[in-house]
């Protein structure tokens, strides 16, 4: 069939791009959140095809996969169809609840598709759905899927790598101010997007911090592999796919209990705890006992790959896209 779906989450849309439909991807002049088309650091295969909004009217699109409350507009004036009565649609929440500008406050965050029934919210955790107020819109939950970069964690270098986006206007959310206790446990590495400012809004030593901003995907999966253990400090947010990645890779994870973090990352995988005194103590101990690393890796692979594969993903969204456009 074909799906129309948009560019928001490059590694969620990565995964998804990887079954066996036609997927449709806006792009607009400038390439701006309406229509970024396709990626360009990640590899995504030739039936994932950039249309235009003007080229949208000639495709006898079968279903669109909403992201997005802006996205349900713009069905309406590139198509001229509405979502879920002329044209079968799911809205895929990535997002944990109470995140979004002007949202009521946590457990209360009603779902912004709430008073709808004919387009099934597609949460992306189980956190998520219980903490969201769904209203009377049909619920699920497809688990994220990764693209197995393979099992490549040597942990040659006794560093501990954090990957995150933008910490410096996230902050707390994120767990940026978390980085300065972690620096003084082990010399970190952080990767990600946005990182400029962040030495000096936290006070890091560049001695002790490196940043890595904006590397290509490729390149990022085989520098974490590189480092010796997987730390995730973040607060709030639905599961970062970075973190699943580096569990894929084979890395010991050390991690704030917090969100569905505590359901992905096993005891075998490493160490959770809302105590990140207790976390800095699990670095120390990974980054002098290289064993234990590497055992708390494969366990963090093998529960990665059996609960977040790629084909039991795939299978999910085939299973949901079949049921609305039936």
């Amino acid at each position: 069939m074909k799906v129309l779906v948009w560019h928001v989450h490059g590694s969620w849309t990565t995964a998804f791009v990887q079954g066996g439909h036609e997927y449709l991807l806006p792009v607009v002049p400038g390439r701006g959140p309406d229509g970024l088309g396709r990626a360009r650091t990640w590899d995504w295969p030739p039936s994932a095809r950039e249309v235009t909004p003007e080229q949208l009217r000639d495709e006898d699109v079968d279903v669109v996969v909403l992201q997005r409350v802006r996205d349900l507009e713009l069905v309406r004036e590139w198509l001229g169809r509405e979502p879920g009565r002329d044209l079968p649609a799911v809205f895929l929440e990535h997002n944990a609840p109470g995140l979004e500008d002007g949202a009521a406050p946590v457990p209360y965050t009603r779902h912004p598709l709430a008073d709808r029934d004919d387009v099934p919210i597609a949460h992306v955790t189980h956190f998520n759905r219980l903490f969201y107020d769904n209203g009377r819109a049909p619920t699920t939950v497809i688990e994220h899927g990764i693209v197995d970069p393979g099992e490549r964690w040597t942990g040659e270098l006794a560093r501990a790598a954090v990957v995150t986006n933008e910490p410096v206007r996230r902050g707390r959310t994120v767990g940026a101010d978390l980085l300065p206790g972690l620096a003084e446990a082990a010399p970190v590495d952080v990767f990600g997007m946005g990182l400029a400012g962040l030495h000096e809004r936290y006070g890091l030593d560049p001695g002790r911090v490196a940043l890595f901003d904006d590397p290509p995907q490729a390149a990022m999966h085989a520098e974490l592999a590189r480092r010796r253990v997987y730390v995730h400090p973040v607060r709030w947010t639905s599961l970062g796919l970075s973190l699943l990645e580096a569990m894929h890779l084979g890395m010991p994870v050390v991690a704030l209990a917090a969100t569905e973090v505590v359901e992905a990352v096993p005891a075998s995988a490493g160490v959770l705890s809302t105590r990140p005194e207790v976390l800095w103590d699990a670095v120390r101990t990974y980054l002098h006992d290289e064993d234990a690393a590497r055992l708390a890796g494969k366990a963090a692979r093998a529960a990665a790959l059996e609960r977040y594969g790629l084909p039991r993903f795939l299978s999910d969204w085939d299973r949901l896209l079949g049921e609305v456009t039936r």
